[in-house]
């Protein structure tokens, strides 16, 4: 079986050659590796493709020229992807991916098409940061449980792993954070077997580079009704 990483990349040049080195080193072998520089105007492409790539020429790398946000970027990562698996890491470093043996389990154990990994499920190490964060984030989750009647507790999670023909047969049309609710539903709509496990998380602060905000919590609320409802 081979795993194909996606990883969309908007300004994040402090953290993207760790995040690299640290999904090669992950405990899977056989990986694909595919960046999607989405705009970025901090050097995040001019390091990717000057300095990263000559060295690791195994890694894939995709160029928006202007940002389009998390769902455009991961559309064109999905579409490139030629794993069996194919699964999103965000390019920070609030994601561990020393986590994927627990996150790919249920699907090479034939048991699951799409793991979540939790971040509030389990007892692995979580940095505390925004409260107010994880209170939106529970009550978007919950809001989602009730239109698709599946019991996530993060559907906002980044760590999302599909089967490729699962994710490569969905059309995704949000181009910004409306991507997890919208993927969501239709992976419920689709009746896939979906598994949820525990992850850590080091989540970071805006001073050190977050980028969601409340605006993306209210289009989030928008999506959860028009892709359960309306589509």
């Amino acid at each position: 079986m081979r795993l194909s990483v996606v990883i969309p990349c908007f300004n994040e040049v402090a953290t993207v050659e760790t995040l690299i080195q640290r999904v090669e080193d992950a405990p899977f072998p056989d990986k694909e590796i595919i960046l999607v520089d989405d705009g970025s105007t901090d050097g995040t492409r001019e390091k990717l493709l000057r300095e990263i790539v000559p060295s690791k020429p195994h890694l894939k790398v995709i160029c928006h020229e202007e940002n389009r946000g998390k769902g455009a970027a991961l559309r064109s990562g999905f579409r490139a992807a030629t794993g069996d698996i194919v699964m999103v890491q965000d390019a920070d470093l609030e994601y561990d991916p020393n986590d994927y043996p627990r996150l790919l389990g249920p699907i090479l154990d034939g048991r699951a098409d799409v793991v979540f990994g939790s971040r509030f499920s389990g007892g692995d190490p979580h940095r505390v940061v925004y409260y107010w964060h994880m209170v939106g984030n529970r009550i978007l989750t919950t809001l989602s449980n009730m239109l698709t009647n599946i019991n996530l507790t993060d559907m906002e999670t980044c760590y999302k792993v599909f089967k490729r023909q699962i994710i490569q047969s969905i059309t995704i049309e949000e181009d910004r954070f409306g991507f997890e609710p919208e993927v969501t539903a239709k992976v419920a709509k689709l009746g896939c077997r979906i598994y949820e496990v525990g992850i850590s998380y080091s989540g970071r602060t805006y001073k050190e580079g977050k980028k969601i905000n409340w605006k993306d919590g209210v289009s989030a609320i928008r999506c959860i009704f028009k892709y359960n409802l309306f589509r």
